[in-house]
């Protein structure tokens, strides 16, 4: 693909202001990380402008363009939402922010020292893609790690949490394996934990996994 590309950035899209802002920085630290990149945010949920919307401006100005997810699974979203909005255009969908070494490199730095457990907290899949993904980064964490979840039908967070003090854990830590802030992140404040890690966006490396997500789709031979 020509020098000219078009990265549309897909997020799913919050209500939270704190969260519409990290996700806005996020994108932006993209673009000043490669000077004259042309980077588009769009969503698949909550928020405007939608990513057919964007994919159609794009199309209709006669630009290519890479989509990258930024999501952490390769689930419905990608699978459904992001491949109807590109059907037809030959825009090339790039593999979703996660999983990916960035993520648990970012939790292991975050999560404090000595917890006795970690909750590893996500938004909830039924999706297999999503349940593998989620089980690979519990692997890559230190210590006793369980799952919990803020949606679906998974066990919710603060249900884990009250079960490993039950079970003799004095320090129990939430890694929250969530992009940005909103209803979801909030709810991990209030499950008891003596510790939540920061929205996965919090960390600077993710504008370079973007870049990088890009970069393996645009240089892809045509």
């Amino acid at each position: 693909m020509s020098e000219n590309t078009t990265l549309i950035a897909v997020a799913h899209g919050t209500r939270s202001p704190a969260g519409r802002r990290q996700i806005e920085r996020l994108a932006a630290a993209a673009a000043r990380r490669r000077p004259g990149l042309d980077v588009r945010l769009c969503y698949v949920d909550v928020q405007e402008p939608k990513v057919a919307d964007i994919v159609a401006g794009v199309v209709a100005e006669g630009r290519p363009a890479v989509v990258v997810p930024l999501l952490l699974s390769c689930g419905y979203h990608v699978r459904v939402d992001i491949a109807e909005a590109v059907a037809g255009t030959g825009f090339p969908v790039s593999a979703p922010l996660g999983p990916d070494p960035v993520f648990t490199g970012s939790l292991r730095r975050n999560l404090p020292a000595g917890a006795d457990a970690v909750v590893l907290a996500s938004a909830g899949s039924s999706d297999p893609l999503w349940v593998a993904g989620i089980r690979e980064v519990a692997a890559e964490l230190p210590g006793r790690v369980e799952l919990g979840y803020t949606s679906g039908s998974g066990p919710r967070v603060a249900d884990v949490v009250a079960r490993l003090r039950a079970e003799g854990a004095r320090t129990v830590a939430v890694a929250s394996y969530l992009l940005a802030e909103g209803l979801f992140y909030r709810t991990l404040h209030a499950a008891g934990a003596d510790a939540v890690t920061p929205p996965l966006c919090a960390d600077p490396a993710v504008a370079d996994l973007v870049l990088r997500r890009f970069d393996a789709m645009r240089l892809l031979p045509v």
